[in-house]
């Protein structure tokens, strides 16, 4: 499976094998900086791939050794701000973060090399990143004299804090791999030899996995903060009552009994 733009500039890639859908960011000249073409790209691949019924994971990686030198500076404009006819700005890198975000199963960012600027944005609209330790993260606005993209921000707010969120956008400092996970940019870091095998291990950890318990508790965590009390309460309920009718209660239940591994069934409805 092969989802490319016509730009030459720039392009993804993914390929699905064992239920894994790896998405490549492909923009070597640039670094595998975004255009604005890459993000309508996102825009399609990421629902295509959520409703794929082969697909149980999303990963996203960089082509070559950079994750994503952030927004092609020469297209930012038509990135960050492209004029509609017929009303407002559009912000493309924001509406790729979102789709990336809406995805329902697991996704992961692995980040070797440069992330950078929006390239941490689309990192991070996955459910954790990981890092190789040779990686370096920068969110850079402030050294281009732009503001960083607004869903970008409140996560950035999420994960780090006030304080560290405003250090990090302020002084547009770039950071290793260690510090950035010490400021909570990513989940974890990984030695540079062992990277790829880790990575694989992690991979085949989530796929042997309820699907239910992942969907069920990926959707409770988004939700929470995010919309109104009565909202939160009723995803909770739902996904409650949800649990015993799964297939997978039971048979994770036997299985630990049995010191078995458990073959979970259930998959999302179609």
């Amino acid at each position: 499976m092969s989802i490319a733009s016509e730009v030459r500039t720039g392009r993804l890639s993914v390929s699905v094998a064992g239920g894994v859908a790896t998405v490549e960011i492909s923009n070597l000249a640039q670094r595998n900086a975004l255009t604005k073409a890459m993000c309508l790209e996102f825009q399609e691949l990421m629902p295509q791939l959520d409703s794929d019924p082969d697909v149980s994971v999303v990963v996203l990686r960089g082509a070559g050794d950079t994750f994503c030198a952030g927004a092609s500076i020469s297209e930012l404009s038509s990135v960050l701000t492209d004029p509609q006819p017929n009303g407002p700005t559009v912000d493309h890198l924001s509406r790729a973060d979102s789709a990336i975000a809406s995805v329902s199963k697991p996704t992961l960012a692995l980040v070797d090399g440069a992330c950078m600027g929006g390239g941490w944005q689309i990192a991070a609209a996955c459910d954790f990143v990981i890092a190789n330790e040779r990686a370096v993260i920068g969110l850079t606005p402030a050294k281009i004299g732009i503001i960083y993209p607004r869903p970008g921000l409140e996560r950035l707010v999420r994960l780090v804090g006030h304080a560290n969120a405003k250090y990090i956008l302020l002084t547009g400092q770039t950071f290793s791999a260690t510090e950035a996970k010490a400021l909570g940019l990513v989940a974890d870091v990984v030695p540079s030899e062992s990277f790829e095998e880790k990575c694989a291990a992690l991979i085949n950890t989530l796929r042997s996995r309820s699907r239910f318990s992942m969907h069920a508790m990926k959707r409770l965590v988004d939700c929470e903060g995010a919309t109104g009390k009565s909202v939160v309460d009723q995803e909770w309920a739902d996904a409650w009552a949800a649990m015993p009718a799964s297939p997978d209660m039971e048979i994770g239940i036997n299985a630990f009994l049995n010191r078995q591994l458990p073959q979970f069934q259930w998959r999302p409805m179609e």
